[in-house]
């Protein structure tokens, strides 16, 4: 009996070990795409993202790549010519570890913005701070993360703005069906100089288990430009989403 006992204890240790070992979950999705347009009109356009998601025992962590290229055909003395129009990349990525209650997290979050017709020659920012989640069920999921960071921004002049700012952000999912899926994400830097607001909207339907289509719409808002550039910048894209794992 002693022994058939201590047998039990130690298989059952044993068995909590292996999943204490268990490879932590982790995604990777990929978007691409790509408008060609010729005839009256020559436009090239292409989108590229990258998103992984990675949950561990005490971190839940997620970083993005996304870049976008145009090229249009224009008109310049009297003759046409194939001319750059959009170059922007992107690069964030956000670490989020879970205190006691794993909804309750500290986060620190860095990213960087390299856009050729912009009127930054770049923009990149380190925030840490705190992040919750409020819910996170079959159907919808919803956290914030707010906190101080720092700003460092360089205007295609050369001017140089850097200082504090405060960083603020919202994460909606909503799962409309088995196959489709509704995310709203929202952000705002408001520094002295100038702030930072994004908006992404998207609409996924899944086409299998791997492959997607992506309807989304991103705002970008800076507050401070230079001469007649735009305040707000938006992008309107669908693309095909292919996730590796």
């Amino acid at each position: 009996m002693k022994k058939t006992l201590l047998s039990s204890v130690v298989l059952c240790a044993l068995s909590t070990n292996v999943f204490a070992k268990e490879t932590p979950p982790f995604t990777l999705d990929g978007e691409f795409g790509l408008i060609v347009t010729t005839g009256n009109t020559e436009t090239t356009s292409v989108k590229g993202k990258l998103s992984a998601h990675q949950e561990l025992e005490k971190w839940s962590n997620d970083f993005i790549f996304d870049a976008i290229y145009q090229k249009n055909q224009v008109t310049e003395n009297d003759a046409e010519v194939e001319k750059t129009t959009a170059q922007k990349w992107l690069v964030s990525g956000q670490g989020n570890y879970k205190l006691e209650n794993p909804d309750h997290r500290l986060f620190i979050y860095g990213s960087y913005v390299d856009d050729r017709f912009n009127s930054y020659q770049y923009q990149s920012t380190i925030a840490v701070g705190w992040n919750q989640k409020l819910w996170d069920d079959e159907s919808s999921s919803f956290e914030y993360s707010v906190g101080p960071g720092y700003s460092y921004a360089k205007f295609k002049d050369g001017r140089k703005v850097n200082g504090l700012i405060v960083r603020g952000a919202l994460d909606y999912k909503w799962k409309i069906s088995d196959t489709a899926t509704f995310k709203q994400l929202l952000s705002t830097e408001v520094g002295q100089d100038n702030t930072k607001s994004i908006s992404e909207t998207s609409l996924s339907a899944k086409l299998n288990d791997s492959l997607s289509m992506k309807f989304a719409v991103l705002m970008t808002h800076n507050s401070d430009v230079q001469g007649n550039d735009e305040n707000l910048d938006t992008v309107t894209s669908a693309t095909i989403v292919y996730t590796f794992f």
